[in-house]
């Protein structure tokens, strides 16, 4: 069993909610499952051990009516979770996350990250769906909603054995843990709520590196809610094995977070060393917002940031920070950095706006969660001097890619902003 620091915070509108944190690293929230996988404290989850021992900061809480939350006060609307999943938030003071939506938890998930797109570095949607009305597991089994109304220890062990997968003694086990965890009025108020639960409309609006996972031999569902989250969220990466193949699905898990959030876990967690730098900038930005509004130029900076965190995502690259009209990465890989740039761009075209892309490599100064420096300052300067849907790099940057298949042509000799001495800048295409 998995020991949590356990605390407590107060959820707008009242209501104590109960949450706790185990391990070190980049953290990882983990809402509940759903209201039979609260009590986040003595309800075993494999998922957790793969993810501490792969060290992350695992972060869990129980709904309002469940577990060691308050039994009363609960609001199982959509708005009603999301306002628990920001106190949780608050309470910890956490800047950047990834986050993990299993079950009845993914629509939450994914509507957490379209509000907050500046906090979530990563999401993993685990055999979820987008609209719980076409998939709630009970209502696609006989006789389960049923069960559910009658006898609550016959409805809890059928649970354990159907939707767990369990077996002999280990369903009593967790089906009276269940019982432990939430009234069976209460169980069936959350599931008729989930049903109205659908952020089908906001999956192109998801910006950050998103990786779904789903069985592909799933009885209750089939794959088709696995197909469509990953087909709607720009840049998904999708995975369909067994249902039993654990350690399959748990390495995917872990190498994902691992290229998308950093070994530390921060907007900035770049090591020092030899690095590429690379800059991207937004097209007009201001001229954008008085041509669309705030909201149509912010759908926009969405779309950018998913092309560019998917590409970052693909080849090894790690956010450094967002600029505000663009984003700063680093990669240990010029080769990776070129290709990742090209991709942004190809991804990019046709789109509202284009994108100016400057890469520089040396020996930045890491500090602060930051990188400084010559070669950081001339990165963001060559980026300035590339036309809208350019890549422009620095000759070194060149050197480094000598023999791999990239076109490049020189521009001649430029003298960027607070250097005295100019550089030959080149344009660089696929070869």
């Amino acid at each position: 069993m998995v020991d949590f620091d356990i605390r407590y915070t107060t959820v707008e509108g009242g209501g104590r909610i109960a949450y706790g944190s185990t391990g070190e690293g980049p953290v990882v929230i983990i809402p509940p499952y759903s209201l039979l996988g609260s009590n986040f404290s003595r309800m075993e989850d494999p998922v957790l051990g793969v993810l501490i021992l792969a060290g992350n900061r695992v972060v869990r809480y129980d709904h309002l009516g469940s577990g060691l939350s308050d039994r009363s006060g609960f609001d199982f609307t959509l708005e009603g979770l999301l306002r628990e999943l920001e106190a949780v938030v608050d309470a910890l003071e956490f800047d950047r996350f990834a986050i993990m939506g299993t079950g009845g938890s993914g629509p939450l998930v994914v509507r957490y990250a379209v509000d907050h797109p500046e906090r979530v570095r990563a999401i993993i949607l685990n055999r979820t769906w987008a609209n719980g009305a076409e998939n709630v597991t009970g209502d696609r089994v006989s006789g389960y909603r049923q069960a559910m109304e009658g006898d609550w220890t016959v409805a809890s062990q059928m649970y354990v054995s159907m939707v767990l997968r369990l077996t002999g003694a280990a369903v009593e086990t967790h089906a009276s843990l269940i019982r432990e965890t939430c009234e069976q009025d209460t169980y069936l108020a959350y599931t008729d709520a989930m049903k109205a639960h659908d952020v089908t409309a906001l999956l192109p609006a998801v910006s950050a590196p998103t990786f779904v996972w789903g069985p592909s031999d799933d009885v209750l569902l089939g794959v088709e809610p696995y197909k469509e989250l990953a087909a709607a969220i720009p840049g998904a990466q999708l995975q369909l094995t067994a249902v039993t193949e654990y350690d399959r699905r748990n390495e995917r898990f872990t190498s994902f977070l691992e290229s998308a959030i950093g070994d530390e876990g921060h907007a900035a967690a770049v090591p020092g060393g030899f690095q590429t730098i690379l800059f991207t900038d937004l097209e007009g930005s201001t001229a954008l917002t008085q041509r669309l509004g705030d909201e149509g130029a912010q759908e926009v900076l969405r779309g950018h940031n998913s092309a560019v965190r998917g590409a970052l995502v693909e080849h090894g690259g790690r956010e450094v920070k967002h600029t505000g009209d663009g984003i700063m990465a680093a990669f240990p890989s010029a080769v990776a950095a070129v290709t990742a740039a090209l991709q942004m761009q190809r991804d990019l075209v046709g789109g509202e706006v284009r994108v100016r892309i400057g890469l520089n490599a040396g020996e930045p100064i890491a500090e602060d969660d930051d990188l400084f420096g010559l070669s950081v300052i001339k990165a963001a300067r060559i980026g300035d001097r590339a036309e809208p849907g350019q890549v422009l790099v620095s000759d070194v940057v060149r050197q480094l890619c000598e023999g791999k298949t990239f076109a490049f042509t020189s521009i001649g000799d430029v003298t960027l902003k607070g250097f005295d001495e100019p550089v030959t800048l080149y344009e660089v295409r696929p070869g």
